[in-house]
C-alpha cells in the first residue's frame, strides 16, 4: 500500500495545479481574454498528463474532465458570440424557416426577438431589412442592437451544425440564452474524453484536462466540439466500420468544412462515401431555399482574406506578399494532401489525420483558436502532444490581432516545435532499433504497447 502513497500524492497535488488554473483562467476572464494564462495552463496539463497518466483509470479521466467543464457553463460566453448565432439559428427553424434565406435583422421575424438576444431591440421596433443584402461582405460585423455577430447575414453553419442547433433549441427556454447549448458541448466533451479514454486513457487527459478545452466547450460551446466528436468516431471505426467511418467525416464535414480536409487519409471508396454523406446533408436545404444554401460563406471566404491572402497564412506573409502568399499556400496543401494519400495505407490513420490537419492549421494560421478543437482531440488519439503547440498559438495570435508580423512569429515557433519533436522522436526510434508500432495502423489510435499476459493463476 505505501508503494503507491508517492503516485496518489501527486496525481492529487495534480488534480490541484489543474483546478487552481482553471480557476486563475475564470477569474483572470472576467477582466481580459486570458490568451498567455490559457497557454501557460495548456502546457502544464499536457506535462502532467505525460507524466502522471498512466497512474490514471478511465472512470477518473472522464470525471475530472467532467470537473474541468463545470465553471464554463456558470458564465456567459467569453471568447466569441458565436453561441448567440447558434441560438438563433435554431430558434428560425422551429419557427419553420431557413437560417440561409433569412438574416437576424429582418423584420420578417421581429416576433423570434427576445431580451437575451436582442437587448436594443424589441419586437415592435424595426430595422427596414427584409431581404438578404446584395453585398453582405460589406457590412459591418457586429450591431449593438443584438449580441448575434454579423446580424445582417445569413447563417454560414452547414446543415449538421444546423441540425444540432435545433435540437438542443427544441428543450431550451429562451430566457436561457446560450446555456443549453453550453451545457451540450460541455456534455460532448466529456462523451470524447470517454472515447479518447477507451483508446488509451493517459493520453484521453490531454483532451478531457485541457483548459482550452474548458474554454471552448462548456463556455463559448463551439460547434467545433461536435466536429472533434465525429473525427474522433470516424477514425476510431475506420477498421472495424469502414463506412459508417465514412458517413462520420461527412457528417464531421457537415459541421465545419475543415474535416473534409482529412479525406486523403481516408482510401479506398471511403472519401467517396464521406463526400456522398455530406451532399446529403444539404439536400433538404438545397430545395427549400436553393443556391442561397451556400448562406454567407462566400462572403465569409472574402471577408476573411480567404480569396487574397491578405489575413491568412501568417508564416508565408513573414516573407511573400499577398498574391504569392495564396499560391504557395494551394501548393503546400496539395502536396499534403497527397503525402497523406500516398502514406495512408502504411501509416496509423490517426497519425495521419494529426498531422495533416495540424499542418493545414499551420499554413492557413486563423485567428480563431476553437479551430483547433479537433487537434487536439487527434493528437490525443494519435498520441502526439507537439500539435497542442498549434491551438496554443492560436490562442496567442488571437490575442496579436492586427499585428501581422507577431502572429506569423508565433505561428513560425508553433511549427518548431512540432518539427522539432518529429525530428527527436524520430532520431530516438531509430537509435534504439524501435518502429512507431505504439499505434497499430488498424486500431485508429488504440494503444497497442505489449504487455505481460499472466500465463499461471495465483492465489
Amino acid at each position: 500500500m505505501r508503494a503507491h502513497l508517492p503516485t496518489r500524492v501527486h496525481l492529487l497535488a495534480g488534480l490541484a495545479a489543474i483546478a487552481a488554473a482553471v480557476a486563475v483562467i475564470w477569474s483572470a476572464a472576467e477582466h481580459w481574454h486570458p490568451n498567455l494564462t490559457l497557454a501557460v495552463a495548456t502546457v502544464g496539463t499536457g506535462l502532467l498528463v505525460w507524466r502522471f497518466g498512466r497512474a490514471l483509470s478511465i472512470g477518473a479521466v472522464v470525471a475530472v474532465a467532467a470537473l474541468c467543464q463545470v465553471p464554463g457553463v456558470l458564465h456567459a460566453p467569453i471568447t466569441s458570440t458565436d453561441a448567440y448565432r447558434y441560438v438563433w439559428d435554431g430558434r428560425v427553424q422551429l419557427s419553420g424557416h431557413s437560417p440561409y434565406g433569412y438574416v437576424p435583422l429582418d423584420d420578417l421575424l421581429a416576433r423570434l426577438r427576445d431580451p437575451v438576444l436582442f437587448p436594443g431591440l424589441s419586437p415592435a421596433e424595426r430595422t427596414g431589412v427584409t431581404a438578404i443584402p446584395k453585398d453582405p461582405a460589406r457590412l459591418p460585423v457586429d450591431d449593438d442592437r443584438t449580441r448575434i455577430n454579423r446580424p445582417g447575414v445569413p447563417t454560414i453553419y452547414p446543415p449538421v451544425a444546423e441540425a444540432y442547433f435545433t435540437v438542443v433549441a427544441l428543450v431550451t427556454p429562451w430566457s436561457a440564452g446560450t446555456l443549453g447549448l453550453q451545457i451540450a458541448a460541455a456534455l460532448i466533451a466529456i462523451a470524447l474524453t470517454w472515447l479518447l479514454a477507451v483508446q488509451n486513457r493517459r493520453w484521453a487527459a490531454l483532451w478531457g484536462w485541457s483548459p482550452i478545452v474548458a474554454l471552448e466547450a462548456s463556455n463559448a460551446a463551439h460547434v467545433d466540439v461536435l466536429a472533434a466528436l465525429l473525427i474522433t468516431a470516424a477514425v476510431v471505426t475506420t477498421a472495424r466500420r469502414p463506412k459508417l467511418a465514412a458517413i462520420l467525416l461527412g457528417a464531421a464535414g457537415s459541421v465545419k468544412l475543415l474535416p473534409l480536409l482529412l479525406l486523403p487519409a481516408f482510401r479506398g471508396r471511403r472519401p467517396f462515401v464521406a463526400l456522398g454523406s455530406f451532399v446529403v446533408t444539404y439536400l433538404p436545404h438545397l430545395l427549400a431555399v436553393g443556391t442561397l444554401v451556400l448562406g454567407f460563406l462566400p462572403g465569409y471566404l472574402s471577408q476573411e482574406g480567404f480569396e487574397d491572402g491578405s489575413s491568412r497564412s501568417a508564416i508565408l506573409a513573414l516573407l511573400l506578399p499577398p498574391e504569392a502568399r495564396q499560391l504557395v499556400a494551394a501548393a503546400l496543401a496539395l502536396g499534403l494532401a497527397a503525402l497523406a494519400f500516398h502514406r495512408a495505407p502504411r501509416d496509423p490513420i490517426a497519425l495521419t489525420c494529426c498531422w495533416l490537419y495540424g499542418a493545414a492549421l499551420l499554413i492557413a494560421t486563423p485567428t480563431y483558436p476553437w479551430y483547433g478543437l479537433p487537434l487536439i482531440a487527434l493528437a490525443a488519439l494519435a498520441a502526439r502532444p507537439e500539435w497542442i503547440a498549434v491551438p496554443i498559438a492560436a490562442y496567442l495570435a488571437y490575442g496579436s490581432f492586427g499585428h501581422d508580423t507577431r502572429q506569423g512569429l508565433i505561428y513560425l515557433t508553433a511549427a518548431a516545435i512540432v518539427v522539432s519533436s518529429i525530428t527527436l522522436r524520430t532520431r530516438t526510434l531509430a537509435d534504439t532499433g524501435l518502429t512507431a508500432g505504439v499505434l497499430h495502423a488498424n486500431t485508429g489510435g488504440r494503444d497497442e504497447t505489449p504487455r505481460p499476459r499472466n500465463l499461471g493463476r495465483t492465489r
